[in-house]
This record gives structure tokens, sequence and C-alpha cells, in this order.
């Protein structure tokens, strides 16, 4: 490999490890005849989840770390020091092919710093996308970071050769969003997301008219949310992401645990260390509000507006409503059983399948894959119950499955920096 075409991938793979709305599942490209690589089943290779829970290998690189933008938390602002560099397009797609070839990744997660104006950058993004499906028959998976305040025409173009498109948020409230990126705005984001959503719904209705019409976008969208750089509660956080995953087409909404880059910006909160426990909760939550059912306001509320570090959601607000427990396994319907800290939804969906032939207990529940550590205190079986919420109390059972900690620590590590007035 060229040295100078290293050089380059060293520097632009490091400034694109902090963006972690890296998914390759919800889409099927089989090989065919005449194309290159399939998305079935070093230096800027990432791993990722396909949708049947396959590990797989994309190449995670930005196509310049330039930015015309001076955004507070992020390691690329124009007003810092850092190591530059830009790939041209063909030396990009000459790199996603020939890591290909040697069965280093099985596809390209691309994004970019800003440089001229947004349609500029998009232009090159697309056409990175479109020599690699047209030129090359590049058949893999590629995810586009579609960049804020592009135009529609470009939006679209990139929506017939990408199988996801992404257009982060970062920042969840528009006035903090001004306060650490004032050259940004959330009209620039959510304009970008209802193009990608116009044209995902406008291509379903095309492909019932035209078999072969070409797909768009067939993974749908995703975007970020930066946790911790700002005052944001978790509340706040989730009713976006809620309001968010009204829309059909978008697949994800990833939370990323603010890592202190910038420790010279006063804006910036002052951390010791990334707040993973808080980023690991959001996640929970997420799943609760795609997957289980659950509303916002039954996860977090006015009197608990953030998630509890020490156990997770599903868990909290069981001990929130003891009076709805316990209940019985063989009797409940599938979204009380849903709603059982420990059971997850393909248990769920076994228990409601195997108590048709027989009646179920402790056994048959671990066997199924239930957590009898936590379900037990909020369900009743085919056995002698054991003590449940309601005889232990709540704060008896959280007692009961929070470990002791070694020592106290603040997991959030939200510490204002305060200007020195002396």
């Amino acid at each position: 490999m060229n040295e100078n075409i290293l050089a380059k991938l060293k520097i632009l793979a490091e400034s694109a490890k902090y963006d972690v709305s890296c998914s390759s599942s919800g889409t099927v490209r089989r090989n065919q005849s005449g194309t290159l690589g399939n998305t079935v089943g070093g230096w800027g290779i990432c791993h990722s989840f396909a949708e049947d829970g396959r590990c797989i290998s994309l190449l995670k690189i930005m196509l310049t770390n330039y930015c015309i933008y001076d955004c507070a938390y992020c390691i690329n602002r124009r007003s810092n020091d850092i190591p530059r560099a830009t790939l041209s397009v063909s030396e990009l797609v000459d790199l996603t092919i020939e890591f290909y070839r040697r069965n280093y990744i099985e596809g390209l997660f691309l994004s970019s710093g800003v440089v001229r104006n947004p349609d500029y950058t998009m232009e090159r993004l697309v056409r990175v996308a479109k020599d690699l499906r047209l030129v090359h028959k590049f058949n893999g998976y590629i995810h586009l970071k579609s960049i804020p305040g592009a135009s529609r025409e470009l939006v679209n173009e990139a929506g017939l050769y990408a199988d996801r498109l992404s257009v982060n948020i970062e920042i969840p409230k528009e006035e903090n969003l001004k306060l650490l990126a004032p050259e940004k705005d959330h009209k620039s984001v959510y304009q970008p997301m209802r193009y990608i959503q116009q044209g995902v719904l406008t291509n379903k209705e095309d492909r019932k008219k035209f078999r072969h019409a070409p797909r768009f976008v067939p993974a749908g969208q995703s975007t970020q949310m930066i946790v911790g750089a700002t005052a944001e509660s978790d509340k706040d956080i989730l009713y976006l992401s809620s309001s968010l995953y009204q829309h059909p087409t978008m697949r994800r909404v990833y939370y990323s645990g603010y890592i202190s880059v910038n420790t010279y910006d006063k804006r910036l909160p002052a951390l010791k260390q990334p707040p993973l426990v808080r980023e690991n909760r959001l996640y929970q939550a997420d799943w609760l509000l795609r997957f289980y059912q659950f509303k916002v306001e039954e996860i977090v509320d006015d009197s608990y507006p953030d998630l509890d570090l020490e156990i997770d959601p599903k868990l909290g607000w069981a001990l929130r409503h003891p009076e709805l427990f316990p209940i019985d396994i063989n009797r409940a319907d599938y979204e009380m059983i849903l709603r059982v800290p420990g059971i997850g939804v393909k248990s769920a969906r076994q228990i409601i399948a195997s108590r048709r032939f027989s009646k179920l207990g402790f056994y048959e529940l671990k066997k199924i894959g239930v957590v009898m550590k936590k379900a037990q205190y909020f369900i009743t079986c085919n056995e002698l119950p054991t003590r449940t919420v309601n005889e232990l109390t709540p704060t008896g059972v959280r007692r009961l499955l929070v470990p002791k900690p070694k020592k106290k620590v603040d997991e959030r590590q939200l510490i204002l920096n305060f200007a020195d007035d002396e």
C-alpha cells in the first residue's frame, strides 16, 4: 500500500473513531454474478453486528478531517491543532476495494468533516458510493453520514447507493447545541432526515408498481446523541428518541458518552471518564421503548427525570409499581410477562408457547432462559411461591439485587468547569 495513503488512513481512521452510530443491521445484499461482495451473514476497521447477531467488519473512515465548523465537543474542530488529511474520491474507492479483496472488511462506514459547504462535501461522499456501486460493482454494505444542510437532490442520490444514511443530532436541545456549536442548528439536521423519510416512502410505492425499481436506503436511517456534554436529563433524551422512533424509517438512535477531548474549552464539563453507565442505561431504556411496549413516561417522569444508575430501567419500573406484581406466569398475558424483570422478548414468547402443553415451574423457566435471580420476586408459577416484592418490599428486593459498592463513585462524572475569577 502506498505510504502516503497509509499515513492518511491512520489520521482519518483516528478522527472517525468517536462516531458510534455504526451498525449494518437491517439489510441483505446477496452476491450476484458480476458483483463484488455481499452483506449476508488494522486501522479503520471496526466491528459491528448484523441483524442476526453476526459480527462483521467495516472500514470506518472519514473522507477528510478538515472542517469549517468549530464545535466545542469535536476533536476535528477547525481551531484544533491536529494532523489533517484528505482522501480523494478515487483513493478512498481503491482503498475500500483493496481492503475487501484482502478480506479485511465486509463494508464501508463513511463520514466527513464539512469543507467549503455541506453540498460540496455531500457530493464527494455520494461519488464514493456511486463509484463503488456502478464502476466496481461493489455489493457490500455502505453506510454514509449525510451532511446537515445538504440539498434534497444529493440526499436522494445518496439513498440510491447507500444501505443506510444517518444524520447526527449530537446535542438533544437546540439551545445547548447553539452554546457548543453556534454555527449549527437542528433545522439543518431534521431537514435531511425528512428527505430520507420521504425518499423511503416514495420508493416503497414505486416498488409496488415497478418490481425492479432500485431500493432507497433499505436499512433506513440512524442518528447519534452525545450524553453528558450538556445538562439534559435522561427524560429529555428519551422523549426526543421516542419522537424520532415515531418515523417509520428511523432504525436506531445511538447514545455516545461524552469524551473530554477539548479540555481547554470552558463551555464543556470536566469529565474524569466518559459516563459509560449512564450510556448503558439509556440503551436499555431505548430497548424498552422499541421492543417491550414501554412508553417514555413509564420509564422517566418529573419525579424520576434520570435513570437509576444502580439498576436497569425495567427493574426500576417494577420496583416503583409493586401493586402490579406478582403475576401468575401460567395465566398472565404476553404484555405483562414482557414487563417482568429478567424476562426478555424471546423468553416471553417461549413461555406463551410452552404453557399450552403444561404448567411451568422454576426449572422450566430457567431452561427457557429466564433470569430467575430477578424474576422470582415478581412471579408465581406451578410451585410454592417464594417471597415476592410485596412481602420483601421494593427496598428489600433492591437491597438483594444491588451489589454493595466497594467505594461510592458518581458515574455521571458531570463536574462543571467554573471560570477562575481571581
